[in-house]
């Protein structure tokens, strides 16, 4: 009983956090909202907190192919995606300027037969 009262071993928050990365840890739950006995909305909550070595213990490990959080993977050409881009704004940006010379050369022989 005295090492409830004056515990030797101190817990700190890193410890702590260690652990929980260390072994993982699960967190799950439901919210039902429901009136008059008819169910209106379910949430069902999934949350795994756990170290990157042991996600990939256990078999996640998404983020390796997610192309918003790495440089390869599928979706990779983000560089050939970015030139894409420049190059059909470049286009549009032309189309734009010609159209607005058009518009702006018609005006004044429309104001002039009137």
């Amino acid at each position: 009983m005295p090492e409830l009262v004056n515990p030797t071993r101190s817990h700190g928050l890193v410890d702590i956090l260690d652990r929980v990365l260390d072994k993982g840890l699960v967190i799950a739950g439901d919210i039902k909202i429901n009136l008059a006995n008819v169910e209106l909305l379910t949430i069902q909550i999934r949350l795994l907190v756990c170290s990157i070595d042991k996600a990939e213990q256990i078999g996640l490990n998404w983020w390796r192919n997610d192309p918003r959080l790495t440089a390869s993977g599928p979706g990779a050409g983000s560089l050939t995606e970015s030139t894409e881009v420049e190059a059909r704004l470049a286009r549009i940006e032309e189309q734009l300027t010609r159209l607005a010379q058009t518009t702006s050369a018609a005006s004044p022989a429309k104001s002039s037969r009137k």
